[in-house]
């Protein structure tokens, strides 16, 4: 649902998000951005806030190669969607499946897009195994100029609308594996719907950023 301010709302996202990549920072921001498709909104999201940033990138500081890591609990449609025939953007996913919104199946992968479908009940032990047997090896061989995080903690044992258990920890640990990927990094806001433990939860991902 949209109200009379969504749209500013969403273009300051989209905006942060620039900025993110320009400072190498997180931008906390609302509403998210990884289920938007390149011609309509879905999910909570209006503007594809990643797919943005890599754009910009791409077209204002020279940084032609470019990987999306997304460990939100919801696989990334709109992501995927939007560089599924780019092969200068890597996407790169972890998430609950099956699940909303029924995309990134284990056979929706091609030599820029990784999709690793977690069943549910995952925790640390599970995405920390498949970030160092896929996603680093995936994202090493690409060797990006720049990395953007989806960085979506609704895949947290309390959050309400999902059925995964990462812990404070197993984010921390997540985002700092990330931070060791690309030469410069800069991170979004995705998923996270559990409004007492989101804040604790962005500040373990920037020490694990920061580390």
């Amino acid at each position: 649902m949209c109200s009379e301010t969504s749209w500013e709302a969403a273009t300051l996202a989209a905006g942060a998000a620039i900025e993110a990549v320009d400072e190498g920072a997180f931008a906390c921001i609302r509403p998210p951005g990884h289920h938007a498709l390149p011609d309509r909104a879905m999910g909570f999201c209006l503007f594809n806030n990643a797919a943005v940033a890599a754009r910009y990138a791409q077209d204002e500081l020279g940084l032609m190669k470019v990987a999306i890591v997304d460990f939100d609990v919801h696989h990334g449609n709109g992501t995927q969607s939007i560089f599924w025939d780019d092969p200068s953007v890597l996407y790169v996913s972890l998430h609950q499946w099956p699940f909303y919104p029924g995309t990134g199946g284990p056979e929706e992968q091609r030599e820029h897009v990784l999709n690793i479908p977690l069943r549910g009940g995952c925790g640390d032990e599970e995405y920390l195994d498949a970030f160092a047997d896929a996603v680093e090896p995936k994202v090493r061989r690409f060797d990006p100029d720049l990395l953007i995080v989806s960085a979506g903690f609704d895949a947290h044992v309390e959050d309400p609308l999902a059925d995964m258990a990462v812990s404070d920890d197993g984010f921390r640990e997540l985002a700092k594996r990330c931070g060791a990927l690309a030469p410069r990094i800069g991170a979004v806001l995705e998923g996270g719907y559990n409004l007492r433990t989101l804040p604790r939860l962005v500040d373990a991902a920037l020490e694990g950023f920061s580390s």
